[in-house]
Order: structure tokens, then C-alpha cells, then sequence
């Protein structure tokens, strides 16, 4: 029976029509107000209904409730934001509109024994259709009228804009100023076709492609130092095999919101949950047990507990001495490691002056298996680093070498004399946490089946966040918490680590030579910041950029000089809202651009300060692939409708781009030019062509549209569609239903399992292949020159650069927030109503009765570097003594158009820049968002005054 079968709209006795209804609720409407009933108006005519819910009269009101919640179709999506979340979403569309947006609730269930994966999203993904019609977004191409920041455009065409770029980049290139040419993007994994468009084109060119990790301050330096790997985590649904979980700055309630189920329900099933924050964060309150360490203190705390591990004999000896450099010998005359070469044991070796010592049980010297000097590159798994003897982790004594007697020391000797200055008073003086409390959790820890350790950006902020990494590392290898489900340490920010990384690097980058640069350096060089630093760190940078550790481009030509960079693409990031320093880069390194494109859906501090803007499609109008290296699926983004206005996909903005130029370069008879760097010739003439072209099979035009690049990257990738397999995944099947990955490609260091939770390390840890690093080993001793130097060749406590941005009272922290990610949402209008509305600095009550400072509050926070004016909120779960101004509002939020960034100076720290071993780099070397300088946020004074204040 139809809905109409229910009712006749002409219908009389056996009750009263929809349209009777309705007159008779206009007619009662008049009726009451001469004091007449309802009822007295005929409505006693209707009849007791027995069945309310399946069948009764005069139901077709339902039909508009039910047009209201229609739709005509249905696409698959997500959110290309650097929050590493990849939630798939189904977008729903009506009259060509999108029209709202629910999580998909379909990720395939891969182990029964854990939490239901789905759904997965978040308050700002649950609002994305915002931006889809917003105000902010960019329709048509513009070109700047006024000053860079102004905000004065002109509309102009397409063929306007796009001939206006290609003449200039034809004029770069044919001036060999190619190498002048930036492209910055960040994370490839949230959206890797749209990553690989700029980056393809700007490879083809001869430019430059820039690093992203480090610049955020979310790249963890210790990483690669220690283990030789940058980022290798468990995927969050492992979070539910720990006993023991320890969030160590990591606000994962804030932060990783879609994930933060599996830490809530580790609870409810007997897992132990620490919270080490300075201030009582919202994850804080759903911990058993809260740490509040001062600002910068995490790496005394870690030390404190590793000795309190050590002292108490909780490490586990036997992991120690295959699976790390303690047992190798150290000189105490050069504090270098002992050559196996200087004592005869390597003659056979292919690099013996890179093969390392142990002392086994009987006191005879013995070459450590795996070692640099026995393996082919950084990453060989011929070689093994198992055992047939057991060494001694406790060495001191001296050797007889090609140079006479050498006192030497394992590293365990040298780490227990480190760990002895971490004595419980000294902790507790640096850190403010109770002596009792952090052993007892150090305890805990080691003695838990499997613990584990979620590391946040918390830590990273800080100018020593290598070493403070290394401290926190520590802990997870001397208690042997590696390789197993449950433990580890788990670091999550932004999502850097891509599944299909060689499909996505074949796409973004088909010449195979990539100009990478470390946009820290970058910054730092060409904003002038080097005249300004202090003359040792100014010193080094000199010495790793002559050395060719850490690149710069342009390159220094051979007559000495070096061009300025000149022209600028910036896509799906923010890179000006993000600039540390910007004070310095918006006078010094901006004016030397001569263009700056910006591809972007939304008028952001990036684009309001660009030269040309250009409208990009929405993470709702394209098609493309969403990963995380916090899950093992893989899911699209899909076009629920067509983009608005002029707006393009990137991929098509780019390919169009490169058709301009290639079309431009014929008219203008351009010639092809040999690359400098490079056995490459640069032809413009052909780079349409080469852009839409397959390099992999060959296939002219192979690659013209978005969805066939996404479809390449899936082709192409070990993870769906492994080597020797009939099991293939396509970009149908996602689009049906979120796909597991099939395997593991070589940058990770475990394979996918079935029924089983993804765990880095198995590689090492259970199939004995050498660790990449210089020792083969997990490594915290590292005696690079630099290192030794500065005391550095073991984790240690130091305390950070005294006074940066002025002797002030307070210090200045930028979290990551909520209500954002990055500065993604932060103009969104129902994010804000949730929050202020304008930039809010956080105060602990005594910092802000002592300025006279109440609630809501206008207020100036200022240093040497310059001020900004924001709100004042009293925020008592805060430490003493700090400003918490949470980061990514942006600079045209601020009523002088500054930003948060505006007090933080920019610098960086020299051990960041080394190459090591210094000859040849395999373990520590230049890789984009592997290994590099690290922008750095946090160690900065201030103060705050009531808006309108005297600073004297």
C-alpha cells in the first residue's frame, strides 16, 4: 500500500483530509482569539487511532519531514587536512548542492578482538559543506592589485592568469634560474594525487620541492638518529593490546579525535593510562594518572625514569645486546667508536673502518654482525645482526690497536654514568614531579607485558626535541618494548607516512632526480636570518651547506654567486600562516619572490599575500586517495558535485598549467637547456606531453584526468597491488567500501597480517635484519663530531636558548587545538560559535590577577620580535607562568595582521644538519621529511599587558 493509499485528499466522514486539516488550523487559528475551540470547529470528527506508528488517517504531513531529509545522491569522500584522521565520509547531494555529510561506518573489520574500527570523523568534518559554498571561497582567478596582504584583486580569465604564469616560468627556466622555482605541499598521504600535481610539474621543470614535516615542527628529529626511520607506528587500533599506555604529549582527545576511542576503551579493559602534559589537558582528565613536568623539562624526566629502570635492574638485558649499540666499545681518547678496523677483526669487510666492536662472555674482542661496513646501503636485509655469542653489556678496559693501548668503554657504561646525574632530588628540581610519583610509573612501565608510549607534537616544539626524543625512546628500549603488539612508541603528527609511496613517487616525481630542500634552511637563508644568529650556529650552517649536507637552492653558480629564489607555488598548505619568524619573512623573503601562486579553495594568509590566486576544487569535488599511517586502509575522495564557480582540480590546474607553457614555449621557439645537477635535458617545449604522459608504461595521455593518477598510484604500490599477487585493490573497490592494505612496501618495518593490528619493527626485532642506522643497531650513542662537541652523543638534559624574544616573565607555547587543524576550519563560523570567535591566549589566574588582567580581556602579548592583540581567557588548568596561545588563527584574524607566529623567532639547532657518517650519510642524510632541520616553536619569552598598555 502507497503512502496515498493511506488517505484521500477529498475525502469526509471517516475523518479529515490533509487539506481539511490544515483550513481547519487556519480557521481555528481565527476562531480562538472570539474564544471558540478548536473542536468546535468540525473536529470532532476524528477518530482514535489504534496503530499510531503503522497505519492512520491523514499522514501525508510525513511527506515533508521526508523531502526534507532526501537526497538524489550519494558520493564517497573525506577531508584532505593534515590532522591524520583519513575518515571516510558519504556526502550527501541534493539539487546539484551538497546538502550535509555523515561518517561512512564501513571500514572492513580485521581483528574481532578489537574495537569496531568504525565510525571514524569529527566536528569539523561534520561541517565541511561550510566551506563548500562559504564566502571565503575563491570562485575565479585572481591577480593582486594592491600590496601583497592587502587583500585588493582583480578578476581575470583563465587564459589570463595561466599565460601570465607561463611566460614568466618560461623566462626563469630559459635564464637557468630553474632551480629559483619553489613548490611547497604538505603530507602526500591526505591526498596524494593532489599532492603530486604541483610537485610533477614543478619536478619537469628543474625546480624545487620542498619539505613540510620538519617546517610544522612535527617531524621528530629522534627518530632517524635512533632507529634510522622517521615515523614507524602501530596503527591506533593497537593502542587496545597495551597494559600500560603513557600520552606523552600527545593530546590525543584534542588532536586525534577518531582514534581516541581505542585509548578510552584500553581502559576499560585493564590498561593503565598515563597522561604526561603540562597542563591538565582534556586527555589528562581521562588518564589514571597525571605527570605535569615544567615546559621543557621531557627530557629529564625521561632520564630519570630510564635510571630508575637501570638502577632498579627492570631492562631487559637480553634485548640490549642484540637489539642496540650498548655493547659496543667507545675511545674514551676520542670518544669515537672502536674500528673493528683498528683491531684486526675486519680485513674481510667491504668498509672495515664501518664495522663495530663487542666483548663477548670470555673477554675476547668480537665484531659486531651488521654493521654499516657490512651491508650494501643503508637498508640491506641479507645481513643480520643475530647473534651466536652473548656480548657483555658492562665493558671497560683497553685494547691493543694499530696505534698502541686504548682505554675503552661500551656504551652501556657510558649511558649508566649519563643516567647517574639523574639522581630523584635532581629530577624533581628540574621537572616538578614528585620523586615517588615518576619512579613509581618508570616501574610500572617496565614491568607491564606490553607498554607502550603515544608521543605528541608537545615535545617536538622545543629547540632540544632531539634529544628529548631520544630520552623518550629510551624507554621503550631498555624495557624491550618493541616489536610486539601492544608496545612501541607510537608517534602521530600530521600524517607523513604514506602506504603507497612508490606509485605516489613515481607520479610526483617521473624524471626520478628530485631538488629537495629542507624549508627550515630554506627559510632561515633567504629570509636573513643568518646574519642574525648567533656566530656558532651561523657557523655550522656554513660548514653543512659548503659540505653538502643539507641543500640550498638556488645553487651557488660557479663565478660564487647565488641567485635569490624568485617564483613560488604553494598548494593545499598554508605556508605563510605557518612561518615562524614572520616578521623576517614577510620583509626579507617575500620581496625577493617575483611571483607567488597560490591553488587554493579559500582565501587564507597564504593566498591573501600572493600574487596570483587560483580556484581549486574542494576535498568534495575531485577525485583522489586518503591514508594514514594511524590506520591500514585506504579510502577516495570522490566528486559529489562539480566544482564552483571556475574552480579546477589541482590536478587539471596543473596540467592545464603545463599545456600553457608547453604552448607558450612553442610560439616563443624556446630551446631545450641541459640541467646543471641533473643528466637531464629540460625541454618546455614538450612538458605537456611529458606531464600526461605514463613514464611507466609508456602510454601517451595516460594520464590526463585526476581519477586515472589515482588509479596509477594504486597500480603501482607494493600495499594494493603486491608483486606476484592475483589480489589487486582499484579505485572502484574503494569507492564501494574502504580497503585493507594487502601489504607492506620496504619503507615500513613490518608486513600487514591478517587478524592482527599493524606493528613497526618485527623486521628487526623478530627477523634480525640489521636496524638502519651507522651500527645496525638501535643507536644512542652517536659520535659524529658535531655531537661530541656538543655533548650530545648521548640523550642528555640541557636546558634551551636563554632569553629568546627578550628577558620576559612568561613562556610562550602554540598548541595544536580543536577547533582546527592547522589553519583548516580556524574561519570556519560554526567552529568558532564553539569556541570565541577570535584569537584567545590562554592565563593561568595568578599570571593574570598580577596584570590587572580579567576574563575576556583585550590584551597585548608581546616580546622584542613585535605583539599581537587577543583575547585574555583565565584558564586554571594551566601551569604558572605560561602563555597558551593554541596556533593556526590566521594573520587576517588579528586586527594588525600579525599572528601567533609573530613573537616566535626564527631558529634551529646545528645538530639537525649534520650528515652521518659524515663521509657518506647513510644513516643520517638530507631526506625530505626523513631527516633535516626542524622549525622550532616553543622556548620563547613573553609577556602580557592589558590592551593599551606601556611596555616600560
Amino acid at each position: 500500500m502507497s503512502r496515498n493509499d493511506l488517505t484521500d485528499d477529498e475525502g469526509d466522514s471517516a475523518g479529515i483530509s490533509r487539506r481539511d486539516f490544515v483550513r481547519g488550523l487556519g480557521a481555528a487559528s481565527l476562531l480562538g482569539a472570539t474564544g471558540l475551540s478548536f473542536a468546535d470547529d468540525g473536529m470532532d470528527g476524528l477518530e482514535a487511532v489504534d496503530d499510531p506508528i503503522g497505519s492512520y488517517p491523514y499522514r501525508d504531513w510525513e511527506d515533508l519531514y521526508r523531502d526534507e531529509w532526501d537526497w538524489d545522491s550519494v558520493a564517497r569522500s573525506t577531508h584532505s587536512v593534515n590532522c591524520t584522521g583519513s575518515c571516510s565520509w558519504n556526502v550527501y547531494v541534493k539539487d546539484g548542492q551538497v546538502w550535509r555529510e555523515e561518517q561512512a561506518g564501513d571500514y572492513p573489520t580485521f581483528d574481532e578482538s578489537l574495537p569496531d574500527p568504525n565510525p571514524r570523523g569529527c566536528q569539523k568534518g561534520a561541517c565541511y559543506t561550510d566551506y563548500v559554498n562559504a564566502d571565503q571561497r575563491v570562485l575565479h582567478p585572481l591577480r593582486r592589485t594592491g600590496e601583497r596582504g592587502e587583500g585588493q584583486w582583480e578578476r581575470i580569465s583563465w587564459d589570463e592568469a595561466l599565460t601570465e604564469i607561463a611566460d614568466h616560468v618560461i623566462d626563469e627556466v630559459q635564464a637557468g634560474r630553474y632551480d629559483a622555482i619553489s613548490g611547497f605541499t604538505p603530507i602526500p598521504a591526505m591526498s596524494p594525487v593532489s599532492f603530486a600535481s604541483g610537485s610533477r610539474l614543478v619536478n619537469l621543470l628543474g625546480g624545487v620541492s620542498h619539505s613540510f614535516y620538519d617546517w610544522y615542527s612535527d617531524l621528530p628529529p629522534g627518530q632517524p638518529i635512533t632507529w634510522g626511520t622517521q615515523t614507524d607506528n602501530a596503527e591506533s587500533a593497537d593502542w587496545h593490546n597495551a597494559d600500560y599506555i603513557i600520552a606523552w604529549g600527545s593530546n590525543i582527545n584534542v588532536t586525534r579525535i577518531p582514534d581516541a576511542k581505542y585509548f578510552l576503551d584500553a581502559g576499560y579493559e585493564g590498561a593503565k593510562r598515563v597522561g604526561i602534559f603540562t597542563d591538565y589537558s582534556q586527555t589528562a582528565i581521562h588518564t589514571d594518572e597525571w605527570l605535569s613536568p615544567h615546559g621543557g623539562s621531557d627530557t629529564a624526566l625521561a632520564l630519570g625514569m630510564a635510571q630508575t629502570i637501570v638502577d632498579e635492574g627492570l631492562h631487559d638485558e637480553a634485548h640490549l645486546k642484540e637489539q642496540t649499540d650498548m655493547p659496543l666499545l667507545v675511545r674514551e681518547d676520542t670518544g669515537k667508536f672502536l674500528r673493528a678496523s683498528e683491531v684486526g677483526l675486519a680485513e674481510d669487510a667491504d668498509d672495515p673502518e664501518k664495522v663495530f666492536v663487542m666483548v663477548d662472555a670470555d673477554g675476547t674482542l668480537r665484531r659486531a654482525p651488521g654493521s654499516l661496513g657490512e651491508r650494501d646501503g643503508q637498508k640491506d636485509y641479507s645481513a643480520s645482526i643475530e647473534l651466536d655469542f652473548d656480548p657483555q653489556l658492562s665493558v671497560e678496559r683497553s685494547v691493543d690497536t694499530d696505534e698502541g693501548s686504548v682505554a675503552v668503554r661500551s656504551v652501556w657504561e657510558n649511558l649508566t654514568d649519563e643516567l647517574s646525574q639523574y639522581t630523584p632530588d635532581v629530577v624533581h628540581e628540574e621537572t616538578g614531579v614528585g620523586e615517588n610519583t615518576y619512579q613509581r610509573v618508570a616501574r610500572e612501565f617496565a614491568e607491564a607485558d606490553a607498554a607502550k608510549i603515544i608521543h605528541g607534537k608537545g615535545v617536538n616544539d622545543w629547540y632540544h626535541n632531539d634529544l628529548g626524543n631520544r630520552a623518550i625512546q629510551l624507554l621503550v628500549t631498555l624495557t624491550g618494548n618493541l616489536g610486539d603488539p601492544g608496545t612501541g612508541l607510537d608517534h602521530y603528527v600530521g600524517q607523513e607516512k604514506i602506504w603507497s609511496f612508490h606509485g605516489w613517487k613515481v607520479l610526483s616525481f617521473p624524471t626520478g632526480n628530485v631538488r629537495g630542500v629542507p624549508t627550515t634552511l630554506w627559510t632561515y637563508f633567504h629570509a636573513g636570518i643568518l646574519d642574525n644568529t648567533d656566530p656558532d650556529t651561523a657557523e655550522k650552517i656554513r660548514e653543512s651547506i659548503d659540505k653538502g649536507w643539507m641543500p640550498v637552492y638556488p645553487e651557488e653558480r660557479d663565478d660564487g654567486n647565488r641567485p635569490d629564489p624568485s617564483t613560488m607555488f604553494v598548494w593545499r598548505g598554508n605556508y605563510f600562516n605557518q612561518a615562524k619568524g614572520n616578521v623576517a619573512l614577510e620583509e626579507q623573503l617575500w620581496p625577493k619572490l617575483d611571483l607567488v601562486v597560490d591553488i587554493n579553495f579559500r582565501m587564507d594568509s597564504t593566498a591573501m599575500y600572493s600574487d596570483i590566486v587560483l580556484p581549486a576544487a574542494s576535498h568534495y569535488e575531485k577525485y583522489d586517495l586518503s591514508e594514514t599511517d594511524m590506520h591500514t586502509y585506504v579510502h577516495p575522495f570522490t566528486p559529489a558535485v562539480e566544482p564552483l564557480g571556475e574552480a579546477k582540480t589541482d590536478w587539471e590546474i596543473f596540467r592545464l598549467l603545463a599545456e600553457k607553457i608547453q604552448e607558450r614555449a612553442q610560439e616563443r621557439g624556446v630551446e631545450p637547456i641541459e640541467d646543471r645537477k641533473f643528466d637531464r635535458t629540460i625541454d618546455l617545449t614538450t612538458i605537456y606531453d611529458d606531464y600526461v604522459r605514463d613514464w611507466e608504461t609508456g602510454e601517451e595521455q595516460g594520464l590526463v584526468e585526476d581519477k586515472a593518477a589515482a588509479e596509477f598510484i594504486l597500480e603501482h604500490s607494493e600495499e594494493t597491488n603486491p608483486e606476484g599477487s592475483d589480489e589487486q585493490i582499484t579505485f572502484d573497490d574503494i569507492d564501494e567500501q574502504p580497503q585493507r592494505f594487502l601489504e607492506a612496501g620496504d619503507h615500513w618495518s613490518s608486513d600487514i597480517k591478517d587478524d592482527e593490528a599493524y606493528v613497526p619493527w618485527q623486521d628487526y626485532v623478530h627477523d634480525k635484519n640489521p636496524w638502519p642506522t651507522f651500527t645496525g643497531r638501535q643507536q644512542y650513542y652517536i659520535d659524529h663530531d658535531w655531537y661530541l662537541e656538543l655533548g650530545e652523543e648521548l640523550p642528555t638534559h640541557k636546558e634551551g636558548p636563554e632569553n629568546t624574544g627578550g628577558d620576559y616573565p612568561l613562556s610562550y607555547n602554540t598548541p595544536h587545538g580543536r577547533w582546527s587543524i592547522h589553519s583548516t576550519w580556524r574561519d570556519d563560523t560554526k567552529m568558532l560559535r564553539l569556541q570565541r570567535g577570535e584569537p584567545v591566549v590562554y592565563l593561568n589566574p595568578e599570571d593574570a590577577q598580577q596584570r590587572g588582567i580579567e576574563d575576556g580581556d583585550t590584551v597585548e602579548v608581546y616580546n622584542d620580535l613585535g605583539s599581537v592583540e587577543v583575547q585574555a581567557k583565565i584558564y586554571p588548568s594551566s601551569e604558572p607562568g605560561t602563555v597558551r596561545h593554541f596556533f593556526s588563527w590566521e594573520k587576517f584574524q588579528y586586527p594588525d595582521r600579525d599572528n601567533f607566529n609573530t613573537l616566535v623567532p626564527m631558529y634551529m639547532k646545528p645538530t639537525q644538519l649534520v650528515q652521518y657518517p659524515e663521509d657518506t650519510g647513510e644513516h643520517l642524510h638530507f631526506f625530505p621529511n626523513y631527516w633535516g632541520p626542524t622549525g622550532v616553536n616553543s622556548d620563547v619569552r613573553v609577556d602580557v599587558r592589558p590592551s593599551g598598555g606601556d611596555t616600560e
